[in-house]
């Protein structure tokens, strides 16, 4: 054990070294730190005081909580207790019945006096009741001992009774008791009385099997009321609830028209043997919280009052530490600001006369501050010729009638030079209010003044620029609806309307409505950030106005008008003579369309010839026929018919090809309309048969079916495919090719690609030398051609055609490893098709089901 003397030897070695410690450290901090730490001491001691407190009172509430639930879990679980005990109590007086019940050893009079002895003794037991296993009754006893003929009857719609529907408990006891040959409870239920209650179900079993059941209801308020201590009630609320957390039965009972609340310290237990049904208990504080403990104000209040009353002193000391720094502090921002400042600042007193400048206007002016300090008019800085005038600004000054926006002056420095300067005049007021003199500003303008006069001359030739365009430009407010600029050509055009900027623009006047509906009005840029708009790029259209005939190209963009406004400008370059021009090049286009369907039936003309000399013969020699046994008299009727009806074929099939060809030759705008691929290819192939036939070469063509309907002129596309049957029938012609490889192929199938989308593709693949690679990338030049009397717009008009229709051509040779075997020319029409699944095969490769026709070639 250690004595008194050695722990006060061990505190002081220790506690002398931290005192020498603490001792330099507090000589080390200046007077204001000092006088700051010994006022936050007892500040601080006061919060932990304050803190010490608060901790104590809510310690003190926790425990009381924690108490409180530790005594409502503990009556619950006894309350469980004593209902459990009481239940398996009235199970041990309801089994002897029981069991004489199955062993047929009671009559009915004898289960009656019996059930009423139980009943009387149990209050919490509505009846008991003896049912066979048909569900009928053969006894039923209520709680008051007598024998009740209306309860459990199956015409009684008794919700108590079991009635073989699967939603009624009692039911679902009853075969649970049948079935396990065992005690059932069942779960809650609400009685004929509206009651909560809840059923003991006790098999009956003799030698033939299941005999019935033996049935004892129980009211869950009076089993509440009668099981549970009053002693344990008297402490706390017990309540009952069902499995929908309603409260059934409680030891408390509530005011008329309110619910049981919870309480905020509970315990739930499950009031077994009882499915469905828990037991709550439920407890209250009994002693004040910790807000409307008056102890804990008290000492909240003083605790306050101590730290605001050291917080006041806090404040003293700074407010003190502050004005001793405050003139320190003032003078050295002064010198600061005034030695930073670029305005020249000059003060006066009321008899003008000068009684401070600072080093920014000596600088200017070039004179000491001795040599202005206290001089009176003429300034020493005043030009000689400008004595007057500046003597009348100074009148002005000290009546208070300078121009708000400052006086423009000119200064002369110390040395004579001139400089422009700005000054302002404002009065000086003393702390009293009194105005005790006048300051004055002065800036230095020179430079911008001169690049005032610059932007002036470059806005001059700007705007000279712009009156010279020959294109008409416009700025027009997009709120307002305001004509902000027009140059020559549009006020020459349009004249000051704002109209003309709407045609222009292709919309009505923004933010303009009629003075009739004024709520009408929508801005619709309302919103929008302008910076965004102007960050937009202009774009270009072609606009036909139709008052003076003429087209412009406009190009339009949104900018930011010098006063922050949104607006629009406009640029309309005058295009009609450009337009008449284009115009005069698509009626060349299209009369070159017409010339080449005519120098193709030119070539075609000996073919041509030789297919209409077929049926013109055979109509002479049926007619010479007919002649000749008309004239003999040596034929009948029947045979005359057929000869006329052969004749007749034969007209119609000459006057086909006829109309074929004037169709094909007739010169006809572009019709834009619905047509088949299927026709088209038809037609086509008519047209190239005679061509093909000349020439011995075979066609096989293949049109897949339910192709979508294309949006074309037919006659276009009839153009674009003979033109190329007729050069690859001439190619295989040329090349003397046998006649294994004298054969062309024509495909038309469906296609959809990411470039595209969705189109048909028509194909023409011959057998052919192919084409060189010089002849490929330069085919569709105009009047390029490798044949001797070739003119070299054939394929040049087929991509015109083609490209007019949203389409693509292209041509391909094709090899058998490094050998040409043949060409492949191929273009689309774009068409609206769902894009086909990626499991559906490639339309090449004969996907779906088409039409394949074999042409021969005969001579």
């Amino acid at each position: 054990m250690l004595s008194r003397l050695d722990v006060q030897g061990f505190l002081r070695r220790v506690l002398n070294p931290v005192k020498r410690l603490v001792s330099a450290w507090w000589r080390r901090q200046s007077p204001s730190r000092q006088d700051r730490f010994a006022t936050l001491g007892p500040l601080l001691s006061v919060v932990l005081f304050l803190a010490a407190i608060v901790s104590a009172f809510w310690y003190l509430r926790n425990e009381e909580i924690e108490r409180e639930a530790e005594a409502v879990k503990r009556d619950t679980e006894m309350a469980q207790q004593q209902i459990r005990s009481r239940l398996i109590d009235n199970e041990d007086q309801l089994i002897p019945l029981q069991r004489d019940l199955a062993n047929r050893a009671i009559d009915n009079l004898e289960f009656t006096q019996r059930a009423m002895a139980i009943a009387r003794n149990r209050p919490e037991i509505t009846h008991i009741t003896w049912l066979n296993a048909r569900r009928e009754r053969r006894v039923s006893v209520a709680a008051i001992g007598e024998q009740a003929d209306s309860l459990m009857t199956l015409d009684g719609n008794d919700p108590s009774m079991p009635n073989g529907h699967a939603n009624s408990e009692p039911e679902r006891a009853f075969q649970s008791a049948r079935d396990r040959r065992t005690r059932v409870y069942s779960a809650s239920f609400a009685d004929a009385n509206n009651t909560t209650v809840f059923q003991l179900q006790l098999p009956l079993s003799d030698r033939n099997g299941f005999a019935g059941v033996l049935i004892a209801e129980y009211a869950v308020e009076g089993l509440l009321r009668y099981s549970v201590a009053n002693e344990l009630t008297s402490r706390h609320a017990v309540a009952v609830l069902d499995p929908r957390e309603q409260v059934v039965a409680s030891t408390v009972t509530p005011m008329p028209g309110r619910r049981i609340t919870r309480a905020p310290i509970f315990y739930e237990v499950p009031m077994a043997p009882a499915p469905g049904l828990v037991l709550r208990g439920q407890g209250y504080r009994t002693s004040i919280g910790l807000i409307s403990n008056t102890l804990f104000w008290m000492v909240m209040a003083l605790s306050v009052l101590t730290v605001w009353m050291l917080l006041g002193t806090w404040k003293h000391m700074r407010r003190r530490a502050q004005v001793q720094n405050a003139l320190a502090a003032e003078t050295n921002f002064r010198r600061a600001m005034e030695n930073s400042m670029l305005t020249g600042m000059r003060a006066m007193d009321l008899e003008t006369r000068i009684s401070y400048v600072n080093p920014a206007f000596c600088a200017m002016t070039g004179f000491a501050e001795s040599e202005l300090i206290g001089r009176k008019p003429p300034f020493p800085y005043w030009p000689p010729d400008r004595y007057e005038e500046n003597l009348r600004l100074l009148q002005q000054e000290m009546q208070g009638r300078s121009p708000a926006g400052g006086s423009e002056v000119k200064v002369m420095r110390k040395d004579g030079s001139i400089f422009d300067a700005r000054m302002y005049v404002s009065p000086l007021i003393d702390p009293k209010g009194k105005q005790n003199g006048w300051m004055t500003s002065m800036t230095n303008i020179t430079e911008a003044k001169r690049v005032r006069d610059q932007l002036s001359a470059s806005h001059e030739r700007f705007t000279t620029v712009l009156e010279g365009l020959d294109a008409a430009v416009s700025v027009l407010s997009v709120q307002q609806g305001e004509l902000l600029f027009a140059n020559r050509s549009y006020r020459l055009w349009f004249g000051a309307d704002p109209k003309g900027h709407a045609m222009l623009a292709g919309s009505q006047l923004t933010g303009t409505t009629s003075k009739e509906e004024p709520d009408e009005e929508v801005d619709d840029y309302g919103g929008l950030p302008a910076q965004h708009l102007t960050e937009i790029g202009g774009d270009s259209r072609e606009v036909f106005i139709t008052q003076l005939d003429m087209w412009f190209d406009v190009r339009a963009r949104y900018l930011q008008w010098t006063d922050g406004r949104l607006a629009q400008m406009l640029i309309a370059t005058d295009i009609t003579a450009r337009r008449h021009a284009e115009a005069q090049q698509q009626q060349q286009a299209e009369k070159a369309q017409v010339t080449s369907r005519l120098i193709t039936m030119g070539e075609m003309a000996s073919s041509v010839a030789h297919e209409l000399n077929q049926p013109l013969t055979a109509i002479s020699n049926y007619c010479n026929g007919m002649v000749s046994r008309v004239r003999g008299d040596n034929i009948a009727k029947d045979d005359l018919l057929a000869a006329l009806e052969k004749t007749a074929k034969q007209a119609q099939r000459a006057g086909q090809i006829i109309h074929r060809i004037r169709a094909f030759v007739k010169r006809s705008e572009p019709q834009r309309q619905p047509a088949f691929a299927a026709s088209i290819v038809e037609d086509s192939v008519e047209l190239a048969g005679i061509e093909l036939r000349r020439r011995n070469v075979q066609i096989h063509t293949y049109v897949a079916q339910r192709l979508p309907v294309m949006r074309v002129d037919p006659i276009l596309i009839e153009q674009v495919l003979l033109n190329l049957l007729k050069n690859a029938a001439e190619a295989i012609d040329n090349a003397a090719l046998p006649p294994s490889r004298r054969h062309i192929e024509l495909r038309v199938v469906p296609k959809h690609t990411a470039e595209l989308g969705a189109n048909i593709e028509f194909s023409v693949t011959d057998m052919g030398p192919g084409l060189p690679v010089e002849v490929i990338e330069r085919m569709y030049e105009a009047f390029f051609s490798t044949k001797a009397d070739g003119l070299g717009i054939g394929l040049g008009l087929c991509r015109s055609i083609i490209e007019s229709h949203q389409g693509r051509i292209r041509a391909e040779n094709l090899y058998n490893g490094a050998s040409i075997v043949g060409c492949r020319f191929a273009f689309t029409i774009p068409v609206d098709i769902p894009r086909p699944e990626p499991h559906v095969p490639s339309p090449d490769k004969d996907a779906g089901t088409g039409t394949a026709h074999n042409t021969a070639a005969t001579p």
